[in-house]
């Protein structure tokens, strides 16, 4: 009996000696990518959630390359082509606006490589000195230059059917035989107006930024000279066409031709615009207000009452409403688009007329809106009604989900001190009254 006891207690000290002899070993070999078994299912299992195979691949596949599923989605070459046969007036814009879509691609690289290429910081002329103020009182910068080229560009080089252009960068319009260098193209049909990069600052921290465009029928009679800048005065509800292109996580390109509102979203693996948002409609109202409060002691009585109704959540929203506010007009109101809400620039006291362009920003963003079913205002009137006295004219601009727009109407009804402030003190308004 004695000796049958410590012969099991030998042999349970050998087995708990080989135990822990065989874990140091292994310990030891871990760092030399030994996996314990438990470890080695687990890479089993997660290689096969990543490789799509029910039966899970080989434990030395390369987990680095999952297999992508891409969606079946029309391009937007492919919508152009059907939609400007729908609609013949829009058949010689086809060009034009898939140029517009190239334009949003090469931007997008840009942006992209601003910190890491020497396309940032003030623009240089020929002498070396800082290029002069734009008509905004801006410093050009070498890519606000860059974007602007490649607008001009897309719009006057991709066809004949462009007359000329207006850009927030040019201080006069431009009959686009002058950028082409050939009077051919001196016969187009439309006017386009764009901004080519809004929110440029943003690039510093990274920031979304995106450009806006519209395009106008020339008016019949109008050519060129001395009447050229006739030819852009025209009320936004006057578009034939808008969109603007978000340079964010990801590309966006929105567009409508006057018959409702869709979104392209830019393929990185294949460098094409792709039909991701179908017929957007703007939610009939929203919780998000996007508003610069760094400016709310100067905004106007009615707008300081109508911000303080969506934080307490005594709007007619119902609920206390979420502050989004980005610094770019292009990605703002993207927001709103998608979620709902309102956007807005007042009047304020340094900038008793808003800060927003009517030609170039204010009225493209609008029709965009309203034509997903939201609303454009000023306050005072409907953006698309305003008829702009000059090509930078600015004008306050509030924009999104209709019952937020007309409750801010509203509040200026009743808070608001009669004073209309849509168009520049000097430029008579009488014909906005005849819309």
């Amino acid at each position: 009996m004695l000796k049958s006891r410590i012969l099991l207690l030998l042999t349970v000290s050998a087995l708990s000696t080989s135990s822990f002899a065989f874990t140091l070993s292994k310990r030891k070999s871990s760092q030399g990518r030994a996996l314990y078994p438990l470890q080695r299912r687990r890479c089993h299992v997660y290689s096969s959630l990543l490789d799509n195979d029910p039966l899970g691949p080989d434990i030395n596949s390369d987990l680095t390359k999952p297999k992508i599923i891409k969606k079946k989605l029309k391009t937007f070459a492919r919508y152009l082509e059907v939609e400007c046969w729908r609609e013949a007036q829009l058949r010689s814009l086809e060009p034009v606006l898939l140029a517009v879509a190239d334009a949003c691609k090469q931007i997008s690289r840009i942006v992209a490589r601003a910190m890491t290429d020497d396309i940032y910081g003030v623009a240089l002329g020929l002498d070396g000195l800082p290029l002069d103020e734009n008509v905004q009182g801006e410093q050009q910068q070498k890519l606000d230059v860059l974007c602007n080229t490649i607008m001009l560009r897309a719009f006057c080089g991709s066809s004949r059917s462009i007359n000329s252009v207006a850009s927030e960068e040019e201080d006069e319009p431009r009959c686009c035989s002058d950028i082409m260098g050939d009077s051919a193209f001196a016969i187009g049909d439309f006017v386009a107006v764009f901004d080519p990069i809004d929110g440029s600052k943003n690039i510093d921290a990274s920031l979304p930024v995106g450009s806006i465009f519209g395009i106008y029928r020339a008016p019949p009679g109008i050519v060129n000279g001395a009447n050229r800048d006739a030819m852009f005065l025209q009320r936004g509800s006057s578009l034939v066409a808008s969109g603007y292109c978000l340079y964010s996580a990801t590309t966006v390109l929105v567009l409508t031709l006057g018959n409702g509102v869709d979104g392209f979203t830019l393929d990185p693996d294949y460098g094409q615009f792709l039909h991701t948002h179908r017929d957007i409609r703007i939610p009939s109202a929203g919780p998000i207000y996007s508003f610069n409060e760094a400016n709310f002691i100067d905004f106007d009585e009615p707008v300081r009452r109508y911000l303080r109704a969506l934080k307490e959540g005594s709007s007619s929203v119902g609920v206390r409403s979420n502050a989004r506010y980005i610094g770019a007009l292009v990605a703002d109101v993207h927001n709103i688009l998608i979620n709902g809400g309102i956007y807005g620039y007042p009047a304020t006291k340094k900038s008793p007329n808003g800060k927003l362009r009517l030609l170039y920003e204010s009225a493209p963003m609008g029709m965009i809106i309203e034509q997903a079913g939201g609303a454009g205002s000023t306050g005072h009137n409907r953006i698309l009604n305003v008829k702009p006295c000059e090509i930078h004219q600015r004008v306050p601009t509030f924009l999104g989900s209709i019952e937020n727009v007309y409750e801010l109407d509203q509040f200026y009804k009743y808070y608001g001190d009669g004073d209309d402030k849509d168009g520049d003190a000097n430029c008579a308004m009488d014909e906005l009254s005849e819309a």
